[in-house]
């Protein structure tokens, strides 16, 4: 059976049902490509990020945050912006980003959970509509007529099949991708907090050195 037969073999519930696959297929590629903890979390930002802190100049850490604008520019920038807040104030901070940039990462996630759930209900609905058509030709024939209640049962079988064969990897693919976003979220929440940590002791570290200072004086 060729692609058009088995289109044609599931009617016209198989359209919406392609659709949604071509759908699922596309953002599923989008997430494969951009939803990854080495696009997302560097390293080597970060250290940049402690060395410049740890040198004085947390003035250039906020700059270099806010002129690499993404996720983990705009946790670390809230976190050097507030640091002159308490340390639980900051962390407040850190999770109400972190929350918004979660929605960031889980864009078009929705989409995929909905092609999810509609993709079985659709193939349901190609499964009524299939015995509908074998009880119609029944009612007028009665069950004699094996070719034209077989198109009908096809057509039940083929929209079911469809419809799990759509959602079941969508599915899957849609907990993966939620997954990973909280868990990058949750390492960059880790790596501001790290940052916070440096910024406190470094202010800490300034003014136990005040009263020498002035003493030198």
């Amino acid at each position: 059976m060729t692609l058009i037969e088995f289109l044609k073999a599931g009617g016209i519930v198989m359209y919406p049902l392609i659709f949604c696959s071509l759908l699922a297929l596309a953002i599923i590629i989008e997430k494969l490509l951009n939803l990854r903890p080495a696009k997302i979390v560097d390293n080597k930002k970060f250290e940049t990020v402690v060395t410049l802190i740890e040198g004085g100049v947390v003035s250039k850490a906020e700059e270099l945050c806010r002129k690499n604008p993404g996720i983990m520019g705009s946790m670390l920038g809230a976190v050097l912006e507030n640091r002159h807040l308490e340390r639980e104030e900051i962390k407040g901070i850190i999770s109400d980003v972190g929350r918004q940039e979660v929605s960031k990462l889980e864009k078009h996630l929705g989409i995929l959970g909905t092609v999810a759930g509609v993709s079985p209900l659709l193939g349901l609905l190609g499964t009524v509509a299939g015995m509908i058509r074998v009880f119609k030709i029944i009612s007028v024939t009665g069950v004699g007529q094996a070719g034209a209640l077989s198109a009908g049962i096809s057509e039940a079988l083929i929209t079911t099949a469809t419809g799990l064969s759509i959602a079941i990897p969508t599915l899957v693919m849609y907990n993966i991708f939620v997954d990973r976003s909280e868990k990058i979220v949750l390492e960059l929440e880790k790596f501001s907090l790290k940052v916070m940590q440096i910024v406190k002791e470094k202010k800490e570290e300034k003014r136990s050195l005040l009263p020498a200072d002035k003493s030198m004086e």
